[in-house]
């Protein structure tokens, strides 16, 4: 991902995720600070956007601010495919790309939000569920699944 690709993402997002808009400058941040984990497909189909971390899920619509120093895993903020992009295993390539960057980078775990009634798509990628979450809509549960 590139700064050029940033509108495009943007309107990805709105489109996919109309009840949780985010700013823009959260993806921009996303992608200043680990850049190595933002990606495009092909086009502007899809993106993803992910980042080492530590702590609390850091809420929607936020600013990090900086990394931690000390990243306990590799977390997937967000996957988007446009709808002609869907149903092909383009999601699931991408987080088997993110997670063996994570796992490159000494992370061991790669966790991410799932949204209400999104679950078992995670789960049938290795994610488990760990506890719900506030702030991501009714249903929003952590998930996690180990990198190596």
């Amino acid at each position: 991902m590139t700064e050029a690709d940033l509108p495009r993402v943007v309107a990805l997002a709105a489109a996919a995720h109309p009840q949780h808009p985010e700013k823009p400058a959260v993806f921009a941040e996303r992608l200043a600070l680990a850049p190595g984990f933002c990606w495009v497909l092909g086009e502007g189909r899809g993106y993803a956007l992910a980042h080492p971390w530590a702590g609390p899920v850091p809420p929607l619509d936020s600013l990090l601010g900086a990394l931690p120093a000390a990243a306990e895993v590799l977390h997937l903020h967000d996957i988007v495919l446009a709808p002609e992009a869907r149903g092909a295993g383009e999601a699931a390539a991408m987080v088997a790309r993110l997670a063996a960057s994570g796992a490159a980078s000494g992370l061991g775990r790669m966790t991410l939000v799932a949204v209400a009634g999104k679950a078992g798509y995670w789960q049938r990628l290795g994610f488990t569920p760990l506890a719900e979450v506030a702030g991501y809509g009714a249903g929003a549960s952590l998930m996690a699944r180990p990198l190596r």
